[in-house]
Formats: structure tokens, C-alpha cells, sequence
């Protein structure tokens, strides 16, 4: 891969089968997504790959507003103290940040952190406009870029720098906070389901899992092609931990000084990355049709000056029916087999054939790039037929992704069991839990697999814990994740 990294081309497609990661690479880079940038960790998002997250993005930003939420913008320099302090308040924290040091050719009084995420600047910024229970909830969200100082990186999926919302509110109850982290999980379910066509499992994590300084977190988590778990989302509930942490209070209805109860949630550009690999194959990207940047292709095919006019002044009629859909014609001067190629390793979930013989008939040639089945479509049905097509491949790779999981989903009582599984096979494995974190070191110790998700109360009060032999509490999914 030196050589193609270092010119920046990919020639060849790794087979899924041999070699997981290489093929997501390749298929990331040759599909023209995101390629590597001169700054080590950091990506370039190519404009097809900013189109896709942009058709990501923009249906989640109207699910948060839906919600009552409002989009602001916070600085990305935070003074250094602000996160001391929280180092000081939350145990467990890791600083994993970029400092600026020197700025107008001199050293700075307080070094300025490049955010890793904005609890702290928001925290001490709202304490001037939140000062009586008439000011809550307060609901915000912004659309920004952060930066982690990660050491090893994956395009999209783990990047120095990366795009992603990240919403913060404040509440007057507890009970209204925890509503909050349950809705926006919801938002993030229906996002991966309803447009990126992941099925998702979608609950709490462990404390060991959870994001420190929360009192709990929730997650979906979706399972990829090679059967590992990918966290999605994340919708946290801190209690008071980060408002008593930066002295945020409001008077309260009691005439009391209280601190507000908060939340965070966010999904960043990963979701791209989780795309990828739930619906791709070796010929490259199959995207759903709800984000594809391109929804239908139109590959002309003509071998003279009068079929191209001939075609183009037919197109013209099509591009009227077709105004809502996302279509792209390629004229481009390249072999038609090529092109075919070129649309399906991009993910195209359409492609429309169109010669002089399909015109003579009134008709074309629509491939459904799920399947590469083909259909012949009288020109005027077009309007109609495809947008029931793709509506028709949405549900279809739902459906598929989600018999995938549940065929690689088994439901096990023991921890020699669970061992065997990650041993021999790939997916997901449901046990009784008690919910030690001893019990998650030695799963983790013997099999790298990680708790994901709490399923919920796990049945029959005598039920044993999978791994341990005492009462069980909950159930809980295991997996092997990103």
C-alpha cells in the first residue's frame, strides 16, 4: 500500500474475506470518500464523501430541532483551566488534546486546548444566561469539528480531527434530563435505521463502558459486515456532575440556589464509516437510497454524433419525471463498462442504460446495484417506477443487514460458551449478567470482546450470570467493536 498511498491511487479493491480493514480502506479511498491528508490522523472528506454525510446530517439536524433544540456555535480554543477543572471534578478523565502554546509570534499566558468536546466551554458560557428555573431547559446543539489525539487512526471512523454534532442541555429535574438522553437516543436510532438503513441495539452501557463524568450513558450499536460491533451514537445523563463541577446554578422554584441537571448526545462522520461497512461488498459501496449523493445514474450509450442528440433530447423528459430524485447523467468519453463499474464501486443504488435500440423499443434498462437485477421500464413509467425502486432497495438493505445480525446473534449461559463463539465465529452473544466489572475484564482478557449494550432485566429471578454463577440482573449483548 506504500506506493498507492503515497500517489494517492488505489488500483485494486482488497477482497472482504482476506483482509476486512484493507478493504474498507480501498473502498474509502477509491470511491473517492476521504483520502489521507499531510497532517498525520487527519482526513480529506472528498466532495462525494461531504455529500454523503451532508444527506446524514441534514435529516438528523431537523429530527433535533423537531425536538426543540436550537443550534449554536461555541469556540474550538478553550483555555487550558477548563479542563483541569474537569480533570479535577470527573474521575477517569484522559486528556486526549492539542494545545496552542503561541499565538502573534509570542508564548501565551494560558496554553488554549483545540476542543476534544465542549462540556466545559459551554458549562462556564451558559452560567450568564441561565440564572432561574424560568431560563430551562436550555436545549442546544452545534455542528462542529473536534479534535482527539488518537494514536492509531481510521478513516471516519477514528481521526485526530472529525465533524459531528454534539448537543448539551440543561434541565431543572433530574426526571426531565433522563427523558432528554432517551429521546435523542431515539433520534439517533431513527437516523441509523430509517436513512443509513443499520439495524441498531440500542441501550445502556456498563460503567465501565460509560463516557466518564456521566452517571450513566446509552448507545446504539450496529453490527458490521465482519461482524463487529460499531458505537454509533451516544446520549449521556450527568446529573449535576459537570454543572457543580464549573458553579452553573439557577435559583430555584423554593427561592433556593440549585444546580441544573445536564446531558449530552452525539453522532459524528463515523456514521459514514458505519455505512460502508454494513452495506458494502467487494465491488465497492452500496449506499441507501435515502443519502446517496447519486440516487439514479444514466449511462448514454451511442456511437455516433445523432444517437448522442438523439438520446440527450429523450433524457430531457426523463430529468422532468425524475426532478425529485437525485440523478446524475455521465457523459463522459469512456467505455460504458467502465462507467458501470465506476457508479457500482461508488454505491449508486441505480443505474439507467440508454441506447438507440432501448429508444426505438420506448424503454430502458434500470440495475439495481443491492442485486444487479435488471428491468426493462417503458420511458413514461419512469416518474413512477423509481421512486418505488428505490424506496423498494431502502427497505431491502434494512432487511438485510438486519437477518445478518440476527443470524449472527446467539443467546449463550456460559463463559466457556462465549469463549468458543469468539474463538470460531463473528457477532454478537447475549448472555445473563450480573454486572461485575470483573466480569468484563475476564470476557475482555480471554476474548477482547466488550459489553455494548444493557438489553434490559434479564427474566427469571434465579437465572445465573453467563460468567460469573451469580444472580443475574440484567441481560447484556457482547461483542468484539471498533
Amino acid at each position: 500500500m506504500a506506493d498507492e498511498r503515497d500517489s494517492g491511487f488505489v488500483k485494486e479493491i482488497r477482497k472482504q474475506s482476506a483482509d476486512f480493514p484493507g478493504w474498507y480502506t480501498d473502498v474509502v479511498r477509491k470511491a473517492q470518500l476521504a483520502d489521507y491528508s499531510p497532517v498525520r490522523g487527519c482526513m480529506v472528506i472528498r466532495p462525494y464523501g461531504y455529500s454523503l454525510w451532508e444527506n446524514i446530517r441534514d435529516p438528523l439536524d431537523g429530527l433535533i430541532k423537531e425536538t426543540g433544540h436550537e443550534n449554536w456555535y461555541f469556540p474550538a480554543l478553550i483555555p487550558l483551566s477548563f479542563l483541569m477543572k474537569e480533570a479535577e471534578h470527573v474521575e477517569g478523565f484522559q486528556p486526549e488534546f492539542a494545545m496552542v502554546t503561541r499565538g502573534g509570534g509570542k508564548e501565551l499566558e494560558e496554553p488554549l486546548v483545540l476542543r476534544p468536546t465542549s462540556e466545559t466551554m459551554i458549562a462556564s458560557v451558559l452560567r450568564d444566561y441561565i440564572q432561574s428555573y424560568r431560563d430551562l431547559p436550555v436545549l442546544t446543539n452545534q455542528w462542529n469539528n473536534v479534535f482527539r489525539w488518537e494514536l492509531r487512526t481510521r478513516l471516519f471512523l477514528r481521526t485526530l480531527e472529525f465533524l459531528w454534532q454534539e448537543g448539551h442541555t440543561f434541565h431543572e429535574t433530574a426526571a426531565e434530563a433522563e427523558e432528554e438522553v432517551v429521546r435523542m437516543l431515539e433520534q439517533y436510532r431513527r437516523i441509523a435505521e430509517e436513512w443509513c438503513a443499520v439495524p441498531v441495539l440500542a441501550g445502556r452501557k456498563s460503567d465501565t463502558e460509560k463516557f466518564a463524568g456521566a452517571q450513566y450513558s446509552m448507545s446504539i450499536e450496529g453490527m458490521m459486515v465482519d461482524g463487529k460491533a460499531l458505537q454509533m451514537g451516544t446520549s449521556h445523563y450527568f446529573g449535576d456532575n459537570f454543572t457543580r463541577a464549573y458553579d452553573l446554578t439557577f435559583t430555584g422554584r423554593t427561592n433556593e440556589r440549585q444546580y441544573p441537571y445536564s446531558t449530552s448526545w452525539g453522532v459524528s462522520t463515523r456514521m459514514v464509516g458505519a455505512v460502508v461497512m454494513a452495506h458494502g461488498d467487494d465491488s465497492g459501496l452500496q449506499l441507501p437510497p435515502r443519502i446517496a449523493p447519486v440516487q439514479v445514474i444514466i449511462i448514454p450509450i451511442f456511437r455516433s454524433d445523432s444517437e448522442r442528440v438523439q438520446i440527450d433530447t429523450a433524457l430531457q423528459q426523463v430529468l422532468t419525471d425524475l426532478e425529485d430524485i437525485r440523478v446524475k447523467v455521465d457523459w463522459r468519453d469512456e467505455r460504458p463498462g467502465f462507467k458501470f463499474n465506476e457508479w457500482e464501486l461508488k454505491g449508486v443504488p441505480l443505474r439507467i442504460e440508454i441506447g438507440p435500440r432501448d429508444l426505438a423499443k420506448g424503454e430502458v434498462t434500470v440495475v439495481r446495484r443491492l442485486n444487479r437485477a435488471k428491468q426493462n421500464v417503458p420511458l413514461g413509467d419512469l416518474g413512477v417506477t423509481v421512486p418505488a425502486m428505490l424506496e423498494e432497495i431502502q427497505a431491502a438493505l434494512f432487511t438485510r443487514a438486519r437477518e445478518f445480525r440476527e443470524a449472527h446473534t446467539v443467546r449463550l449461559d456460559s463463559l466457556e460458551a462465549l469463549v468458543k463463539f469468539f474463538d470460531t465465529s463473528i457477532g454478537f452473544v447475549v448472555t445473563p449478567w450480573c454486572g461485575r466489572t470483573e466480569d468484563e475484564r475476564t470476557v475482555k482478557d480471554r476474548t477482547t470482546a466488550t459489553t455494548r449494550v444493557i438489553l434490559g432485566a434479564s427474566g427469571p429471578a434465579a437465572q445465573p450470570c453467563a460468567i460469573c454463577g451469580r444472580p443475574a440482573s440484567v441481560e447484556v449483548a457482547w461483542g468484539k467493536a471498533y
